[in-house]
């Protein structure tokens, strides 16, 4: 027999913690005289459920030692794993050692164990598996003879190749469940290097613990494919972080629409940032990863209504998010105003989603909002040849203590709200970013700019076409002005107060400009640059 042939399956060893559909296959195992090698735990429950399993001790004639971390690393264990048939048969003859043709091992629940608030380090590491992977990466590695199965949900496709061909696995299935074997180990390293990176402060003080080691690993599972990328002939799939609580998009529930499209993801994301950053009834419209309008309420439809008006050209098409329960009348108003593409909230009444029903390509959704301190800490973000790694902007400015006033005049009590909003705003914007605010919604919106001046110029001539007025709003920008010519155009178009970083050598220029038009300015010495 070469490798190429499927092979017949007449040993299997199975030690696993994961004992879910377990029973199933190997009742079909011992039905067709298959014998079972099983060690501990395993042997337990399959004796409680009346299925005969020859013990690893038994068949090594070798004991279970220091209360079960020794049991299975033993020769005529891994040499009935990685013995080459056809080739090491001479040996296994000497030793006695018989071929195991099916290991089916899943591991210790190492990553479980760690999410309990109350786990100690004694508790962690007991949880960590040395022989499942040592003999899930031997089986793997023989795949030509031997089948390894990691995951029970691939019990029933493995049982009805079996009954189908006699009893045997092809060469293309053992391949993939040998891939798919190889990648749970290293997901199961992963998370355990990042555990004990995680523990190093506690239980090594003298070490230093950087920010960003060496090596640095993601641990990734396939959630969904995508109908293609951010264009036709682009592939595309949705990961999410392994053996980490879902959060965001990943666990939101969809009601109805179009499967989401890899730029819904990205939408989505940018309207949840910015969304999560509102107490009171708000409403985000993002179109192309940037906010055409965002606006806070009395109520969400008056929310709704404000951020809709400031750029209703833009919010064609757009994604629209809400922080609080979206009602039927909020859709209605939707619904008769605009072409929309997706709308979330944390919650929908039964009545909203009939609505919504009406048109079925909308897509709707709910999901939990993220507050900054929850959010992931770091991002990531692909080059060529490499991938950029940052800690996430969580900053947040929820009140004054931090600002610094620079100019002659103070911002009023309207101004001094205008301006807390403008900035929660503007660090969602693309940079170069400028936006205008006037009672808490927006009014103007410039991103992605090569110059300041022109963002300004493109976020004033938004506010023109939607006939809003810039006499008495407020400007926030995500980083310092490097030109007096901003503050001059602002100006003119009745500007009263500014928000921004501060940091230009032209500071005390723009400063004096401020107190010639008399405009009020607090620096933030903070900048939020979003590309």
């Amino acid at each position: 027999m070469t490798h190429q042939d499927a092979i017949q399956i007449n040993r299997t060893l199975i030690s696993v913690s994961d004992k879910n559909g377990l029973t199933e296959f190997a009742e079909y195992l011992i039905a067709q005289d298959i014998h079972i090698l099983s060690t501990g735990g395993t042997q337990t429950f399959l004796h409680d459920q009346h299925i005969e399993t020859i013990s690893v001790s038994h068949y090594t004639q070798y004991p279970e030692i220091m209360g079960g971390r020794v049991k299975s690393l033993h020769p005529k264990i891994y040499g009935g794993i990685l013995a080459r048939r056809g080739q090491d048969d001479d040996i296994m003859a000497q030793e006695n050692i018989q071929p195991i043709d099916l290991v089916i091992v899943n591991l210790y629940p190492f990553s479980n164990t760690i999410q309990a608030t109350d786990c100690t380090l004694p508790q962690a590491i007991e949880q960590i598996d040395i022989g499942g992977p040592s003999m899930i990466r031997a089986a793997a590695k023989n795949y030509q003879y031997v089948a390894v199965i990691t995951d029970p949900d691939d019990y029933p496709m493995i049982l009805e190749e079996l009954k189908k061909n006699k009893g045997t696995l092809s060469l293309e299935t053992r391949y993939q469940l040998a891939l798919k074997a190889f990648a749970h180990t290293a997901e199961y390293d992963t998370v355990i290097a990042k555990y004990f990176t995680q523990q190093i402060k506690e239980q090594v003080p003298q070490i230093e613990n950087p920010l960003f080691y060496k090596h640095h690993t993601l641990d990734l599972t396939l959630k969904n494919t995508l109908r293609y990328g951010e264009n036709p002939h682009q592939s595309a799939a949705f990961y999410t972080v392994c053996n980490q609580n879902e959060t965001g998009i990943a666990k939101a529930k969809i009601y109805q629409g179009k499967q989401l499209s890899y730029n819904n993801f990205l939408d989505c994301d940018a309207a949840l940032k910015l969304i999560s950053c509102f107490d009171a009834p708000a409403c985000v419209i993002i179109k192309h990863g940037n906010p055409c309008g965002t606006a806070i309420g009395d109520n969400l439809l008056q929310a709704y209504q404000l951020a809709f008006s400031s750029d209703t050209t833009s919010a064609f098409g757009g994604i629209i998010a809400f922080n609080q329960i979206v009602t039927a009348s909020i859709v209605e108003a939707i619904l008769s105003q605009q072409f929309v593409e997706l709308v979330m909230a944390p919650k929908m009444t039964d009545e909203a989603l009939a609505c919504f029903s009406k048109k079925t390509n909308i897509r709707v959704l709910t999901l939990d909002l993220i507050p900054h301190e929850t959010q992931a800490s770091l991002e990531y973000h692909s080059i060529t040849g490499g991938l950029l790694v940052q800690t996430a902007n969580k900053y947040q400015l929820v009140d004054y203590k931090n600002l610094r006033q620079v100019t002659t005049r103070a911002p009023n009590t309207q101004e001094k709200k205008d301006l807390l909003f403008a900035w929660k705003v503007v660090q969602h914007v693309k940079s170069n970013a400028i936006v205008y605010a006037k009672n808490k919604r927006t009014i103007g919106i410039g991103a992605g700019q090569m110059s300041r001046i022109m963002s300004a110029h493109i976020a004033a001539l938004k506010s023109q076409n939607a006939k809003q007025s810039l006499n008495q709003a407020v400007m926030a920008s995500d980083a310092f002005f490097p030109f007096r010519d901003a503050i001059d155009e602002a100006a003119k178009l009745g500007i009263t107060a500014i928000i921004q970083p501060g940091g230009s050598i032209r500071d005390d220029e723009i400063i004096q400009a401020c107190n010639q038009h008399n405009i009020a300015m607090l620096c933030t010495h903070v900048r939020h640059f979003l590309h």
